[in-house]
């Protein structure tokens, strides 16, 4: 029995009571599968809260005890009001005992009314009245309608038993209300009920206890007085079927609306993995394909007209895909440009050792050797700018940037230029703006610079002048190189960048560049987020007076 600190005001304070996975094994068996682990993933997380709503919603713990407490404070009211028309009506002549009979009347009426049971103590602990008994000792027969008799099955259904199930598991838990049980004796006494001895001292007590079903049974002792003396007590008691009926509907209802959320929950998850999953599947399987192919017949999906992250994703894949496709065309032309650049020394130099060794002139085979040795460092020279070639975008993707200062930069350049040139060389004026900061690799712009500037003093007539000039424009710094020398033919100012190109002076030695140096500027340049381009200079009367190469690089 739960018992509530007694009172004697009339305010009784109540006690509370899905990735996809790629297998290597020649078939998409990580691909397989009616649902993808996004799916399911995305129908149990859906799923998750609705669930967690529905468990903690048939606990209704708080709820079963706000219904409770509403329940015993009408009773508590309800037996106020017994107590007051006991002590004034039912009161004897001499005002010191309650008269049996008139109480019982009282008591019945009262009850019948209230839809409660009402038991009347005695202060020597008798049972002067129970509401409950269908024959009073005056003969009144007091008449209770029953409800109509039904099964064993539809009073106690599947879901009931599941409801009690899951109220006695919260109950067994930590924190969970424990009740005394309720026993009513055939020949009932005050002292069978501690509230009513209790109540006896003209107290109000309150009580809860458990039913062998389960259920609870409320119970409020009031004590019936009369100018300060208890003459008896009225004891109101009520099952809390009611309660029970009410959290039932409310637990059915619950249930309704989760089957209602859980068919749209499924369905919007299907849905939404429809929109997600397959889209992500398809394009794995499309990468997969272009992985195992000897072909470029397969081709990534286009979801371009989706404006999302998928979208996005397949955008970006076709671009991967068709970038991977030009960097091997690349790799092909390279390594067939290479064979074709080092064939061409290995013949000169196979035709040179053959010939040295059937002539016996002593002019003759020193001739021969010189050839040889210019074949030689040819191919050196040439295996060493492929190597650097091959190299550099490794190197580009993992070298860090750091701030680079183009005016001291182009200074060292320079003096370096004067400090070193030979008699009837080019010289060179610097024009820099101060402050021309750019983020990159100062190690490739001085590889870059100096191959410009080599190749302008290579192009670059006797005594004649090369003109660098280095500005900023906005957000960008514009660097220029320029000589007076022959220009560049018409129409080949994109092609100079290419991969050996050897368009060289007429007065240079054969073989001394090997058209590599203008191909890996561009790409270092490029690397930088920046542009290189060429054009000729033009006099008014539109011949052309030497070439310019400006350098765009991004400024901090």
């Amino acid at each position: 029995m739960e018992q509530e600190k007694p009172t004697t005001s009339h305010s009784a304070q109540m006690h509370p009571a899905t990735g996809l996975h790629m297998h290597d094994h020649g078939h998409d068996h990580g691909l397989s599968g009616r649902f993808s682990p996004i799916t399911r993933r995305i129908l149990i997380v859906n799923l998750l809260a609705p669930a967690i709503l529905v468990a903690g919603l048939f606990y209704l713990d708080e709820y079963r005890r706000n219904l409770i407490s509403t329940e015993l404070s009408g009773m508590r009211t309800h037996g106020e009001i017994f107590a007051v028309a006991l002590g004034e009506s039912a009161v004897s002549p001499m005002g010191h005992m309650l008269m049996p009979e008139l109480s019982s009347q009282i008591v019945r009426r009262l009850a019948f009314t209230a839809e409660t049971r009402a038991r009347l103590f005695l202060p020597d602990g008798r049972l002067a009245a129970d509401s409950r008994n269908l024959l009073e000792p005056g003969g009144q027969v007091q008449r209770q309608d029953l409800p109509p008799p039904i099964s064993i099955e539809e009073q106690e259904s599947l879901l009931e038993r599941a409801f009690q199930a899951i109220d006695r598991i919260y109950n067994w838990l930590p924190g969970g209300e424990s009740y005394t049980p309720y026993r009513e004796n055939v020949e009932q006494n005050a002292k069978d009920y501690p509230e009513v001895m209790a109540a006896m001292n003209g107290d109000v007590w309150v009580a809860r206890r458990s039913m062998p079903d389960g259920s609870l049974v409320l119970t409020v002792a009031m004590p019936v007085t009369r100018y300060k003396q208890t003459l008896g007590v009225i004891f109101l008691s009520k099952e809390s079927n009611e309660i029970d009926d009410a959290l039932y509907e409310v637990r059915l209802d619950i249930l309704r609306v989760f089957g209602v959320v859980l068919i749209i929950t499924v369905a919007l998850s299907f849905y939404l993995a429809g929109t997600i999953a397959r889209p992500v599947r398809t394009l794995a399987l499309a990468a997969e394909r272009i992985r195992r192919g000897h072909h470029r017949q397969h081709t990534i999906p286009d979801f371009s007209e989706r404006s999302d992250e998928i979208g996005e994703l397949a955008s970006a894949l076709d671009e991967m895909t068709e970038a991977l496709w030009a960097r091997m065309d690349a790799i092909e032309r390279f390594a067939a440009d290479v064979a074709h650049e080092i064939k061409n020394p290995l013949t000169s130099l196979k035709s040179a050792v053959e010939t040295a060794a059937r002539i016996k002139d002593a002019d003759q085979q020193k001739k021969l050797m010189g050839i040889i040795q210019e074949d030689v460092e040819r191919l050196d020279r040439l295996i060493s700018d492929i190597s650097d070639a091959s190299r550099l975008d490794a190197e580009l993707s993992r070298a860090e940037t750091e701030s680079v200062n183009i005016e001291s930069m182009l200074e060292t350049i320079t003096s370096i230029h004067d400090a070193t040139k030979r008699e009837g060389e080019p010289s060179v004026t610097l024009h820099v703006d101060q402050n021309l900061i750019t983020e990159g690799m100062e190690d490739r712009l001085v590889q870059v610079f100096r191959n410009l500037l080599g190749n302008a003093v290579s192009f670059s007539p006797d005594k004649g002048t090369i003109d660098i000039n280095a500005r900023r424009e906005g957000d960008d710094i514009i660097i220029s190189f320029s000589d007076n020398g022959p220009g560049i033919p018409p129409g080949k100012e994109a092609a100079i960048f290419e991969r050996f190109y050897t368009e060289r002076p007429v007065a240079e030695k054969f073989g001394t560049h090997s058209g590599l140096g203008l191909a890996i500027s561009k790409q270092i340049i490029d690397a930088h987020g920046g542009q290189i381009m060429a054009e000729n200079i033009m006099s008014d009367d539109g011949k052309i007076t030497g070439a310019r190469f400006n350098v765009y690089l991004r400024a901090v």
